[in-house]
């Protein structure tokens, strides 16, 4: 598997649990390619189709995904909007969306993670790599590499006065979970994390699911998103 991801997904086990899969492209040919592929996968079910955000939002309540492959650009309503429905949808929001992108700094993405996305991918992507990666998202991992994470961040966070005011959001959370907040934006992995503090990755998963419960993140690529725009941590920190 590619080394562009925060998590290490486990592999496909027999039996495991199908993941059911929306894909959402304005393009027919990206669809269907999309759609041969992950039928050749027994854990993964194609549930439906959508050519932009508006059906998108209609099928994921209709259809019930666990993981949306969304088009960041489409007509009528973009992957960014669409996501940010569906998220704030109660129908929808434990879904996970992977934001598909022609560039890896296109400057939606940021917006895209904002809004709740888990991740993005390149349309070019490895076949295997993109099943580790819904596996993933549907695991509930992020699924942006650290050195993207960082480049985003760097171009597309604005550091100004809001920053004082953002910070107020770190209130709510111990020293301690400050601490693992801010190696997480860091991109370790909760083992990693673990071997810092001198505690087991039990621990550091429980301490990430109270800050993600504290600070209202979808996952961690939002708490890496937090973490910058309140000042914990600074871009080269």
């Amino acid at each position: 598997m590619s080394e562009d991801f925060l998590q290490s997904p486990a592999g496909t086990t027999a039996g495991a649990a199908v993941i059911r899969v929306l894909i959402v492209d304005d393009q027919a040919l990206i669809r269907n390619g999309f759609r041969l592929l992950l039928s050749s996968y027994e854990n993964i079910k194609v549930v439906g189709e959508a050519s932009n955000g508006f059906e998108a939002h209609e099928a994921a309540r209709t259809a019930r995904p666990d993981v949306l492959l969304m088009d960041i650009r489409m007509p009528l309503c973009d992957g960014i909007q669409a996501t940010r429905a569906i998220l704030a949808d109660p129908l929808c929001s434990q879904m996970r969306i992977i934001i598909l992108t022609t560039f890896d700094l296109d400057e939606y993405v940021y917006n895209a993670l904002k809004a709740g996305a888990s991740g993005f991918l390149l349309k070019d992507i490895d076949p295997d790599d993109l099943l580790h990666a819904i596996e993933a998202v549907s695991q509930g991992d992020a699924l942006i590499a650290p050195s993207i994470t960082r480049r985003l961040i760097r171009d597309f966070v604005k550091v100004g006065p809001e920053t004082a005011v953002d910070a107020k959001r770190l209130e709510a959370l111990t020293e301690r979970e400050r601490e693992v907040l801010a190696y997480v934006a860091q991109g370790l992995t909760n083992t990693q994390i673990a071997d810092v503090l001198v505690i087991s990755p039990a621990t550091v998963k429980t301490h990430v699911a109270r800050i993600m419960t504290k600070l209202d993140a979808h996952d961690r690529a939002q708490l890496v998103i937090v973490a910058y725009e309140t000042g914990l941590v600074t871009v080269g920190s």
